[in-house]
């Protein structure tokens, strides 16, 4: 899509989990210590399809794909012990801080969808809460009980997009930052546009439903998209 292309997008909807904060790393250090004592690897191919997914359904696929002795409530009873005492300690993406708070200066409503339940977003903005207070609202789609399916199915962008306050903005006036394809497919079915910000690892084949795709959001340019271009 050219920037002639591009429309005016009046609201921004955000993922979390290796978009806004480092967490999509810690993930995988914990699934792969997890799976490694079973013997078993945690691979690339098995994180690609769970992210952006419900806590359950990814738990699910590693189970199904790395035939564990456990079972889904096992798998993510473990699974947490580990996220607690990792999860604390996220970083910042790059470009993060500095577009969230350049949105929230320019009276962007902004918003968060992420696979997360509550409990366990509490602990990864444990030390990122000024900035998370910024959103208009935090859709934790692991527990949200609106959402009654995980991306790539549209409730994770639908149910956000109606919490925004009067007059609701049309699904076209949206513009999504995910980095995994199930959360591309998910606000591509719920009518917005999306651009992804993936790992490195991720086939150019698997991005192609965004309409752009950059290495960082440092690479972001706000006024092709009919938003206020940062300050000079």
């Amino acid at each position: 899509m050219s920037a002639l292309q591009r429309p005016k997008i009046s609201h921004v909807i955000f993922d979390m989990d290796g978009l806004l904060i480092d967490t999509e790393r810690l993930y995988t250090i914990v699934f792969e210590e997890l799976c490694s004592e079973y013997g078993k690897a945690y691979t690339w191919e098995i994180k690609e399809q769970s992210m952006g997914r419900k806590p359950g359904e990814g738990a699910k696929i590693a189970i199904d794909s790395l035939q564990l002795p456990l079972t889904v409530e096992e798998f993510l009873t473990k699974a947490k012990k580990k996220q607690r005492n990792v999860f604390p300690q996220c970083s910042l993406m790059p470009g993060a801080e500095k577009l969230v708070k350049h949105l929230h200066k320019s009276n962007i409503p902004i918003a968060v969808s992420t696979g997360s339940a509550s409990k366990i977003y509490d602990v990864k903005t444990t030390n990122h809460k000024e900035l998370f207070k910024l959103f208009h609202h935090i859709v934790c789609c692991g527990d949200d009980s609106e959402v009654k399916e995980g991306k790539p199915h549209p409730a994770a962008y639908t149910v956000a997009l109606q919490r925004f306050e009067a007059p609701i903005p049309k699904p076209e006036q949206v513009l999504v930052f995910e980095d995994a394809p199930n959360g591309v497919k998910s606000a591509r079915a719920a009518g917005m546009h999306v651009i992804i910000v993936p790992d490195d690892r991720l086939d150019e084949s698997k991005s192609k439903d965004a309409q752009l795709r950059l290495k960082s959001l440092e690479d972001f340019v706000p006024e092709e998209w009919g938003l206020p271009a940062y300050d000079s």
